[in-house]
């Protein structure tokens, strides 16, 4: 979670409409809008903090029918990324809109899930591993 203001350190935003064809712990299916490029996603079952994930571009005209597609309750965010102090690392904060207005959760990947990193500031609770933080659960909860 995010609990601290992070903006001066963004160095660029994408606004994000994503939906779900499956949201099966085993494989999550997602389609996704960022901006004006759309995306298939296929992510695995997690394994600690890890999971497999294979993500293609497709067109967007393509995405937005797909869209139309998915089970009900899409996801909108604006995401703001912020380079990490190693220089290696890019966070990634996810602000989201509608009926999660107010909830922000930030996002490293790592080459390791041990490997160590900094922690700005801004970083409030950690929510790793926590279901109801993962964009396929905020799409239909009421959190």
């Amino acid at each position: 979670m995010v609990k601290g203001d992070f903006r001066n350190e963004v160095f660029k935003t994408v606004h994000i409409v994503q939906g779900y064809l499956s949201r099966v712990p085993e494989r999550v299916v997602r389609i996704r809008i960022k901006d004006d490029k759309g995306f298939i996603t296929i992510k695995g079952k997690n394994v600690g903090a890890t999971r497999f994930e294979w993500e293609k571009e497709i067109p967007v005209e393509e995405a937005k029918k797909l869209l139309e597609l998915c089970e009900p309750g899409l996801v909108d965010k604006t995401r703001h990324l912020i380079k990490n102090t190693d220089g290696k690392h890019t966070w990634e904060v996810d602000v989201f809109h509608g009926r999660k207005e107010g909830i922000v959760i930030a996002e490293i990947e790592l080459d390791d899930e041990n490997e160590p990193f900094d922690r700005p500031s801004w970083l409030g609770e950690e929510v790793t591993g926590n279901k109801r933080y993962y964009n396929s659960s905020l799409s239909t909860s009421n959190c």
